[in-house]
């Protein structure tokens, strides 16, 4: 049993080489470290085959890396979801932009716009835009707003959220 689990190792490895060095010589189009892999794992049950990950759109993984980074200083995020060209999004920007610059270090705002991304929207079930959704520093959501939402207020759910960011 324990060859078997050898042999299988070792034919991750050769294929995740050939994948590679195939790659680097131009004659399988988009084989990567990841994609080799995927495909000496399915190699060894018998369904090799090269699967390429869809590109992330620039903005999207901007926004994803962003939120990693804040993510391991465990601040509480306000996700505003609109768009660029939609009005009460366009009211939102600068109070959006305040905030972020006004409680930097203390909470993560981020914008992602939806009609760029459409599949953030379906990820996050945006039905309506400007939606807005308060997480709180372990990613769970705490409360959803849908349309314009003035700084007032979205300090005001903050502190009913238990969340008190104080002016600077």
């Amino acid at each position: 049993m324990k060859n078997i689990g050898v042999i299988c190792l070792v034919l991750v490895f050769m294929s995740l080489n050939t994948a590679c060095s195939q790659n680097a010589g131009g004659k399988t189009k988009g084989a990567t470290k990841e994609t080799a892999v995927i495909s000496a794992a399915a190699g060894v049950t018998g369904e090799a085959k090269v699967v390429e990950a869809s590109p992330v759109p620039a903005e999207t993984a901007e926004v994803l890396s962003g939120m990693q980074i804040k993510k391991a200083e465990k601040l509480p995020r306000l996700l505003d979801l609109g768009a660029g060209s939609c009005i009460p999004c366009k009211m939102m920007a600068p109070i959006l932009d305040k905030l972020e610059s006004d409680f930097a270090g203390k909470l993560d705002v981020k914008f992602i716009d939806v009609w760029k991304n459409q599949a953030e929207a379906r990820k996050y079930g945006v039905q309506a835009i400007p939606t807005q959704i308060f997480y709180d520093a372990t990613g769970r959501e705490l409360f959803r707003h849908t349309g314009f939402y003035a700084r007032e207020e979205i300090l005001k759910k903050w502190k009913e959220l238990g969340f008190e960011f104080s002016e600077q």
